[in-house]
């Protein structure tokens, strides 16, 4: 559906034939006003998921606003890899983590698709872990996500559990060029986006602690930007990870890098 199309069968509670079908009748005044509102924020470039305070991702139903990052179809190629991954790991191996999990939106995936599975899912911000919270009962999996507010890995004890498969989509804007960018990411926290002076601040950082959470043999699943390859890569060579692939997305530039721990 269009934008204008989604708005008007939010307001008036009506899937789009419907909406079409009563195109003759007069809007109340409450509905008037609601439209009118949105379309004022969306002139002033406020994205249309926080006018919504929503979105679909993984064709789940996601909350959102402005203490989380807004999930893109980019981020659902990085969790059809994790999946995938995951189908193939031996039945005692149950364990996923995912560092940066902002609205929940990887970790509620996963867990909606693996039943059999537990998640842990870390963020720095409060905030966000609040909504990704609220997502997990939402899609009702929440018996099934363990939220940990952490700065990645350190409050994580590597004596609780090994994992078997980490995924992570972390900043990786590189700071000089967020101003530069639409103007709906203003709406958006930098935190989620502010990958430092490349961009690469975070990977260094995900990679080398994953040499102790994860299991030998265990997967890493990373997102990064198209530009960003080469230098993640060599990174994961040199700490004895091997490259098991690398995923383009919808454009055909460079977006998931898949390694296993180990040689």
């Amino acid at each position: 559906m269009t934008e204008s199309e989604l708005l008007f069968t939010e307001v008036l509670n009506c899937d789009r034939p419907e909406l079409y079908f009563q195109r003759e009748r007069r809007l109340t005044p409450k509905e008037h006003f609601a439209i009118f509102s949105a379309f004022l924020d969306r002139i002033s470039f406020k994205p249309l998921q926080h006018i919504l305070g929503k979105t679909e991702f993984m064709g789940l139903e996601f909350e959102v606003n402005k203490d989380v990052l807004i999930p893109r179809p980019e981020t659902e190629i990085l969790v059809e890899a994790a999946l995938r991954y995951a189908g193939s790991l031996s039945p005692d191996k149950k364990n996923i983590l995912d560092l940066g999990t902002g609205s929940g939106c990887i970790a509620v995936s996963l867990a909606k698709h693996l039943p059999d599975f537990r998640i842990t899912a870390v963020d720095i911000s409060l905030k966000a872990l609040m909504v990704a919270r609220k997502n997990a009962v939402r899609n009702a999996v929440s018996d099934r996500i363990t939220f940990i507010e952490s700065d990645l890995y350190d409050r994580l004890s590597t004596s609780d559990v090994k994992y078997s498969l980490c995924v992570s989509n972390p900043p990786y804007i590189a700071s000089r060029e967020i101003d530069s960018l639409q103007p709906e990411i203003r709406y958006e926290p930098r935190i989620a986006l502010d990958g430092g002076i490349e961009g690469l601040e975070f990977y260094p950082r995900i990679i080398k602690g994953a040499l102790s959470y994860l299991d030998d043999g265990g997967i890493l699943l990373l997102e990064a930007a198209f530009n960003q390859r080469e230098e993640i890569e060599s990174i994961l060579e040199s700490l004895s990870f091997c490259i098991l692939e690398r995923i383009k997305d919808y454009n055909n530039l460079d977006r998931v890098i898949v390694a296993r721990k180990g040689r």
